[in-house]
């Protein structure tokens, strides 16, 4: 049963490092990126069950603590960071606005018409317009 102990504490190094990038991505606001690391997690918390089977809990509440902290941390953290980031845009200096050059010496090409237009394109008759077969005229083999 000894095996099991290194495959569950490799389980929860690998769950400890999704948490971790699970924070940065829900800081960041990455919701697809925030749900492939906690998608590796459970991999790696699955991995962390293992060393249970030698007595061993310590991996797999690692694990589990890694990604509650992580939830919380990246839920609390990520109006604080938008909150920063408003900050900024905010205090940001105004540039002018670059004024529009004369107009171009050489004309410009007007996009030419389209060959067939869509109203003119051919439609599917309607299943009522065109019913199908009737069966009860056809006669069954028995």
């Amino acid at each position: 049963m000894s095996v099991f102990v290194p495959i569950g504490i490799a389980g929860a190094v690998i769950a400890i490092a999704c948490a971790l990038a699970t924070v940065f991505a829900l800081l960041r606001g990455a919701a697809g990126l925030a749900g492939g690391a906690i998608g590796v997690w459970i991999v790696g918390a699955m991995l962390s069950v293992s060393a249970s089977f030698a007595n061993l809990w310590t991996p797999v509440i690692v694990a589990l603590v890694a990604l509650a902290g992580a939830l919380v941390i990246g839920g609390v953290g990520r109006p604080l960071v938008r909150a920063g980031a408003a900050r900024r845009v905010a205090d940001a200096p105004v540039t002018a606005v670059a004024q529009p050059t004369a107009a171009p010496s050489t004309p410009v090409a007007q996009p030419t018409a389209v060959a067939r237009s869509v109203e003119s394109a051919p439609r599917s008759a309607p299943a009522r317009q065109n019913p199908a077969p009737r069966t009860e005229a056809l006669p069954i083999a028995s």
